[in-house]
Formats: structure tokens, C-alpha cells, sequence
């Protein structure tokens, strides 16, 4: 599964209940500097287009009922924060960002590893949004993102990098992480060529075995 990140937002508000309300935010159109591009190599960017992961939050399931989608914390799913079909996390699609809305149980609350997401977000330590998704397949659709050189422009910030643009993609998962930046393992993972696939890995296309893959 591949991951991406932006800084978003999250905000912490105590409801009467008890429960906790974490809201966040990954905004459209922002580019990541995945790598500098080290001395021989050239840079490679990041941007996730307006509607990109608007499918698996819009479409209905084939059970009916909205396609299930996880808040995590750190890509992990044995650290589930909240999901779609518990009815714990509501998630929004824009033009300009995808928006979500979890309630953390007081029961919840008391989980080991929930505890140190809440204090990790409250001391500004886990301010990081960061997506899980997959590109859908060539035959559903065939050009789910583009490759582009970004061109060498220094004054302008321009410096020959590859960007990639995913148009199109299927979100798993929203994880709260630390880290502003792709691990570097999963950048070499991908292809950065025009043709815009990712790698054969000789793994087949389950969803557990790319997770398993992608995950940090």
C-alpha cells in the first residue's frame, strides 16, 4: 500500500459523553519532496489531484452501506483508532481536501497505544495526516496518475525533479504519524518512470499481501 503525507491539521474536542472528537484534514493539490534526488540521482515530488480518493469515500459498498475506511494510528491496523462501518469515523470528500471526523470512545480512550496517540497529539508531537491507498487497476482505470520533469527553474524552486500526480486512487485508511516524509524504502519501491506502473513484485494484487508490502 503506497502512503503519502501532509501536515493537515488535527484538533482534539471533549464531548459531553465523554468521547472524544479528533478532526483532521489532507489537503488536494499539495506537492511532497519524496527525495532529494541524493548526488546523482534527480528529486522526486508528490502531489495527490483534487478527487483523487473520492471513490472508495463516495461509492457504496456491494453490501450496501459505505465502503469501509479505518483511522489508524502509524499505518498499523492492529492500532485501530476508528473506522466507516463502526459508525466511529466520518469522512468527507472536496475539492479541496479530504475531511474526517473520529470519535474516540471513553472504553477506547483507555487502550495502551490510544493513549499515547491522544497525548502524542495533544503535546503537538503527531500532527502528521497521512493516507493509505492503492492505485486501481490498469484495466478499470488506465492512466490513474502522470509522470511529469518538473523542468530547471532555480529561482523559482525548479530543479529537474520527477513529479508525479495521482489522479486516481483507492484510500484504505487515514493514519496520525510523526513523520513529515515518505520512508525511503517505499519511494524506491515505486517506478518512476512514464509509464506511470508500479513494479511487479510477483506477489499477486491481494490486499493483504500489498499491505504486508507497503506498510512502514
Amino acid at each position: 500500500m503506497l502512503e503519502g503525507f501532509a501536515g493537515g491539521g488535527l484538533e482534539l474536542r471533549k464531548r459531553a459523553s465523554g468521547a472524544l472528537a479528533l478532526q483532521g484534514s489532507f489537503p488536494y493539490g499539495k506537492r511532497a519532496v519524496l527525495s532529494d534526488g541524493g548526488r546523482s540521482g534527480r528529486p522526486k515530488k508528490e502531489a495527490i489531484a483534487p478527487g483523487a480518493f473520492a471513490y472508495r469515500i463516495n461509492t457504496p459498498s456491494e453490501h450496501g452501506g459505505a465502503k469501509d475506511i479505518h483511522l489508524l494510528s502509524g499505518h498499523d491496523f492492529g492500532k485501530p483508532l476508528a473506522s466507516v462501518r463502526s459508525g466511529t469515523l466520518d469522512i468527507k470528500d472536496s475539492p479541496e481536501a479530504v475531511t474526517f471526523t473520529a470519535t474516540i470512545s471513553e472504553e477506547m480512550q483507555e487502550v495502551s497505544y490510544v493513549k499515547d496517540v491522544l497525548a502524542a497529539v495533544s503535546a503537538g508531537l503527531a500532527i502528521g495526516i497521512s493516507p493509505g491507498f492503492r492505485l486501481p487497476p490498469k484495466r478499470r482505470v488506465p492512466n490513474p496518475e502522470t509522470i511529469e520533469d518538473e523542468g530547471m527553474d532555480p529561482e523559482n524552486g525548479a530543479f529537474n525533479a520527477v513529479i508525479r500526480t495521482v489522479l486516481q486512487a483507492l484510500l484504505y485508511e487515514m493514519s496520525i504519524v510523526t513523520r513529515p516524509a515518505y520512508p525511503e524504502t517505499q519511494i524506491e519501491a515505486r517506478n518512476w518512470t512514464p509509464d506511470g506502473l508500479l513494479q511487479s513484485d510477483g506477489l499477486g494484487i491481494g490486499l493483504h499481501r500489498t499491505l504486508n508490502r507497503w506498510r512502514a
